[in-house]
């Protein structure tokens, strides 16, 4: 396994695009209720918000700008963007970019490596190891992390926020030979090749598998 370091704001201030591979092989710890999980990161998401990069990205929850949703998109890098996904999920994003630039990626899949047995406890329906945390409402669940409870909390400082604590540590050098290609569930041209925003380790039994979002194999012509 790839040696880790804490992540600062310097490695977190570009944009979502250019920090998304980089997150792979990456530790996030998190403390909550006294009780610690770590997970390797295997897969994630960029996502960037209105105004921000070159191309408009329709699937952001920032596209439209600002809303007290997507808040802690455009605050500080580090810090994570706690959502919830189909009103059950928990999703977790670490916010890139500088502050007032709206973007975050979203953590997709990962492996558990530390505290495996407090991750099945939040995850008694997971049938092995590898699905404790493949996908990012599996992951959010996993980790203990809740929306709204911890949306914002800081993975740089590990400060406390609501009884948990987040610590984000990236590899020592960037992993060779990452994955890319069209994100997963995600609706219309935005899950398409035309944002091939999704990066994941190959051959990672973690990884979740690819699945069209709503009007995306029609926008892509499959």
């Amino acid at each position: 396994m790839a040696p880790v370091r804490p992540a600062s704001a310097a490695d977190l201030v570009v944009l979502p695009l250019e920090v998304a591979p980089r997150l792979l092989g990456a530790h996030l710890t998190t403390v909550v209720a006294g009780e610690a999980v770590t997970v390797r990161i295997t897969e994630v998401e960029a996502y960037h918000g209105r105004g921000t990069g070159d191309l408009p990205d329709p699937g952001s929850h920032a596209r439209m700008g600002p809303t007290p949703r997507n808040a802690t998109m455009w605050g500080p890098p580090g810090h994570l963007y706690v959502y919830l996904s189909h009103g059950i999920h928990s999703c977790v994003n670490v916010v890139c970019g500088p502050e007032g630039v709206a973007g975050g990626v979203l953590l997709r899949a990962g492996e558990v490596i530390t505290g495996a047995d407090v991750a099945w406890a939040r995850r008694p329906a997971a049938r092995a190891s590898r699905e404790l945390a493949r996908g990012p409402g599996r992951l959010g669940s996993a980790v203990g992390l809740r929306h709204a409870l911890h949306d914002g909390i800081d993975a740089l400082a590990g400060t406390e926020l609501n009884g948990a604590t987040a610590l984000l540590e990236l590899t020592e050098v960037a992993l060779d030979g990452v994955a890319s290609g069209p994100r997963v569930g995600v609706a219309g041209i935005a899950g398409t090749a035309a944002f091939p925003w999704r990066f994941w380790i190959p051959g990672d039994d973690t990884v979740s598998p690819f699945r069209w979002g709503r009007g995306a194999r029609e926008a892509a012509g499959a």
